[in-house]
């Protein structure tokens, strides 16, 4: 009997199974209790305990006891009778199971094939009377980032129709960047929220430094809005990657079991490397046009990622620790400077991304990131932001050079009413064009492709493609 509710009732085998909801801890497992078992016939008062139970509105039932096929008739007759008053109710539905079980740590694991009224879905259930088993069970399986879902409200969902719909993270240095997705029939993914929160994670950090507690509450807080954001929003399950700030930080294990405490979200640390490729794949889904030898570059706060190749094919890639953070503070760029300043800090930027001077230039030059976007954004005046038209815009070393001049003259309040620029990124984005602009003149163009699909987007198709 399908309810949305804390209520789990089903027949097998003539019997009358009913199980309630007692509680949920704060890593989402749930505490089920059974209330009644019983065999048809069933007496009439014992049913009107069943729809309590569901918390649904209780048929006439004028019998005494009732057989199955009569208790079926009564909740068709309930339906058709509550509908017009839009009033919560019950439906009967057919499913079928076939389930291999297994032992996971210790605990009771359950992979099913299940249909629900002819529609085919799959379930993984782990089960333990020790909690903190479950989560290692669940955790060893690679689920730990799914959402725990019962069955009530799973089968519900899975005859709603609806696509689901999934939820990933990107913890960088700078800024936390959410997107939830869902797949639609032409197989692409459709964007259902996409933000990004400046949290500062890495604000005064240094190689082999520590993370502050201030900047770790920061980042919790605004990963804990985001993932009850994902749950309000039925995602089946959250993904999160952390990038150079969690790579450098020696604390970077208390500030992640910090961050696992408040919002229950596992945040995996990614290689510069693997960053890079991530990124590299949400450009080849998203830009097909980027064509020929492509380079690709995520500039962050804390560090900037470079993917080199050709079509699907990654011919090398790394990670180098140029970010928009380490500049703004060394050189003070949040503010009006000088233009000795800004030749030093140029130039400084220019040593430290030596790496990817001297190469041939490419056919196609594609940047992603906050400095990469807000510019753009600068660029065409853009009061509201529009993803879908900063992903494929055009930036010219001209229109670079000619936002580097604003932000170098105008100190940090004047800065934030400037059209497009997103007013927390004010005082980062100064050293961002810089690096930007460095990186262009390094190898050799004059122009590049935005895309707004970044290392979130990649790690979606990933892990839920």
């Amino acid at each position: 009997l399908l309810t949305e509710n804390d209520c789990n009732v089903k027949i097998r085998a003539g019997l009358l199974d009913v199980k309630v909801l007692q509680q949920v801890n704060d890593a989402g497992l749930e505490l089920w209790t059974p209330v009644m078992k019983a065999a048809f016939p069933v007496e009439a008062a014992m049913l009107r305990d069943v729809f309590k139970a569901m918390q649904v509105a209780t048929p006439a039932l004028t019998r005494d006891d009732y057989t199955l096929d009569q208790f079926l008739a009564a909740i068709t007759e309930l339906q058709s009778g509550v509908r017009a008053q839009r009033t919560r109710t019950v439906r009967p539905v057919r499913v079928h199971k076939r389930r291999v079980r297994y032992v996971v740590g210790g605990c009771t694991a359950e992979l099913s094939d299940v249909t629900v009224d002819g529609v085919e879905t799959r379930t993984i259930a782990v089960e333990a009377e020790d909690a903190a088993a479950v989560v290692a069970a669940v955790e060893s399986l690679g689920l730990s980032g799914y959402v725990n879902t019962n069955y009530s409200r799973g089968l519900a969902a899975t005859l709603s129709g609806r696509p689901p719909r999934y939820a990933v993270l990107d913890v960088g240095t700078n800024s936390v960047k959410f997107h939830i997705a869902e797949p639609g029939a032409d197989g692409a993914w459709h964007t259902v929220a996409d933000r990004a929160e400046l949290s500062r994670l890495g604000e005064g950090l240094k190689e082999g430094g520590s993370i502050t507690e201030e900047a770790a509450e920061r980042t919790a807080v605004a990963i804990k809005g985001m993932v009850d954001e994902a749950h309000q929003a039925g995602c089946l399950a959250v993904a999160a990657v952390g990038t150079a700030g969690l790579r450098m930080a020696r604390n970077s294990a208390d500030v992640l079991e910090t961050i696992r405490a408040r919002t229950g979200v596992k945040v995996e640390v990614v290689s510069g490397d693997e960053e890079g490729r991530l990124a590299y794949l949400a450009v080849r889904r998203g830009l097909p046009l980027a064509t020929g030898d492509l380079v690709v570059f995520d500039s962050g706060g804390g560090s900037s990622q470079f993917t080199f190749g050709a079509g699907d094919r990654v011919a090398e890639r790394f990670s180098v620790n140029v970010g928009a953070v380490r500049y703004t503070e060394r050189f003070r760029l949040d503010g009006a400077v000088t233009a000795e300043v800004l030749r030093d800090a140029m130039q400084t930027i220019a040593v430290d991304l030596s790496r990817i001077a001297g190469r041939a230039q490419p056919d196609t030059l594609v940047g992603m990131g906050g400095a990469v976007t807000n510019l753009a954004a600068v660029s065409s005046a853009m009061a509201t932001y529009d993803p879908d038209k900063i992903q494929g815009a055009a930036l010219t070393r001209d229109e670079i050079d000619r936002q580097i001049e604003i932000y170098r003259t105008t100190p940090l309040e004047k800065r934030r009413a400037i059209v497009g620029l997103q007013p927390r990124r004010a005082d980062v984005i100064l050293a961002g064009a810089c690096i930007v602009r460095t990186v262009m003149a390094l190898l050799g163009k004059h122009g590049l492709t935005v895309s707004d699909r970044g290392l979130r987007h990649g790690l979606l198709a990933e892990r839920f493609g």
